[in-house]
C-alpha cells in the first residue's frame, strides 16, 4: 500500500469535511435566529428593578414593629412583603422610624410609602397619596373600666357625659370622634384636642384620669391581655368596647403614582387570594373582614 497517497486521501477528506461544516454554519438556520431572537427581545424586555423606602412605625406591635431578631414584623409590613412579591419591578426597603419622621419622610419624598395603620383623612390627602386598594383593616373601640362596661359605642358615652382622653387633632381617631359630633349635634361627646400623637390611653383609664379613651383592638390585646404587655396585670379591670371596623392605608409620596398604581393591581390580587385574612388571624386573631362586610 502506498502510505503517501494512503495520507494525501485521509487529509483531503477532513479537509472536505470541515469544508462542507463552514459551509453548513454560513447558511441561515430560521429556528436558531428565531430562538436567538427571543431571547435578544426578553433581554429587553426585562423591566430595570427599582428600589424603593417603606417606611413603617417600629412600635406598634403587632400592626408594625421591629422583631427580637431586628428584623422588620407586623401585619401592615407582611402585607407589604407580599406586594413586594408580586412586583418584579420593584424590590421594598423596610425601614423602622417614628410616627413623625413616618409623615414627614413620605410627604418630602424621603420614603416611596409608609405604614403604621393609618386611616383616611380628608386632610392627609394634600399630603399623601392614597391608593384604590386598602391595606387591611382595624378594630377601634372605647377602653373602660370594667364597672363601665354598659358603654357600647360613643351615642353611649355622650350620653353618660363621660370624660375622654385627650386625642391629637392629626390623628384619623379624632376625626372618628369629630365626625360622629357633626353627625349628632345634640349627643355630643366632649373631645379634646391632645398635644401626644401616642398618648397611652390605658394608662389614662386605668389611672382614672378620664372615663375612657379610643384605641384600636390590636394595641389593646397587645397591652392588656397579652401575659407579656405592660398592663396585663389590669386585665380584669379593664373592658375594650368596639363600636367600627375602620380601613387602613398605606400613604404614598404624591409623586409615586406609578408605584401606587402597581401597589393597587396587586393588592386587588393579594387580597383576592385569602391571604390578608390570614395574616389577620396571625397577628390580630381574628379575621375582620366578615366585621366590615356586615358594617357595609
Amino acid at each position: 500500500m502506498d502510505f503517501k497517497k494512503l495520507g494525501k486521501f485521509l487529509a483531503l477528506g477532513v479537509a472536505s469535511v470541515s469544508i462542507l461544516a463552514a459551509c453548513g454554519n454560513s447558511e441561515s438556520d430560521p429556528a436558531k435566529e428565531e430562538a436567538m431572537s427571543k431571547a435578544e427581545d426578553t433581554t429587553e424586555a426585562t423591566p430595570e428593578v427599582q428600589k424603593v423606602k417603606v417606611a413603617f412605625a417600629q412600635a406598634a406591635k403587632p400592626i408594625t414593629y421591629v422583631d427580637e431578631n431586628g428584623n422588620p414584623a407586623g401585619y401592615d409590613v407582611d402585607a407589604m412583603k407580599l406586594i413586594d412579591e408580586q412586583l418584579e419591578e420593584y424590590e421594598f426597603e423596610f425601614v423602622p422610624t417614628s410616627d413623625e419622621d413616618l409623615f414627614i419622610g413620605v410627604e418630602q419624598g424621603k420614603y416611596a410609602v409608609g405604614v403604621k395603620n393609618a386611616f383616611f383623612t380628608e386632610e392627609r390627602t394634600e399630603k399623601f397619596l392614597y391608593p384604590q386598594e386598602f391595606i387591611g383593616l382595624s378594630s377601634a373601640g372605647l377602653v373602660l373600666k370594667a364597672d363601665k362596661a354598659n358603654i357600647k359605642n360613643l351615642s353611649d358615652f355622650a350620653t353618660a357625659n363621660y370624660k375622654l382622653a385627650p386625642i391629637s387633632a392629626s390623628s384619623a381617631q379624632y376625626t372618628i370622634v369629630a365626625e360622629y359630633n357633626e353627625a349628632y349635634p345634640n349627643n355630643q361627646v366632649q373631645l379634646d384636642a391632645g398635644d401626644e400623637f401616642n398618648l397611652d390611653v390605658v394608662q389614662w383609664v386605668n389611672e382614672g384620669r378620664v372615663d375612657g379613651g379610643i384605641t384600636i383592638e390590636a394595641i389593646y390585646t397587645a397591652q392588656v391581655l397579652n401575659e407579656e404587655g405592660p398592663y396585663y396585670a389590669f386585665k380584669d379591670d379593664l373592658v375594650y368596647n368596639e363600636f367600627a371596623v375602620i380601613k387602613t392605608w398605606p400613604l404614598f409620596n404624591k409623586q409615586q403614582t406609578e408605584f401606587a398604581a402597581a401597589y393597587d393591581e396587586a393588592m386587588a390580587q393579594v387580597r383576592e387570594s385569602g391571604a390578608l385574612s390570614e395574616l389577620m388571624e396571625q397577628y390580630y386573631g381574628k379575621d375582620l373582614f366578615p366585621l366590615l362586610n356586615s358594617a357595609e
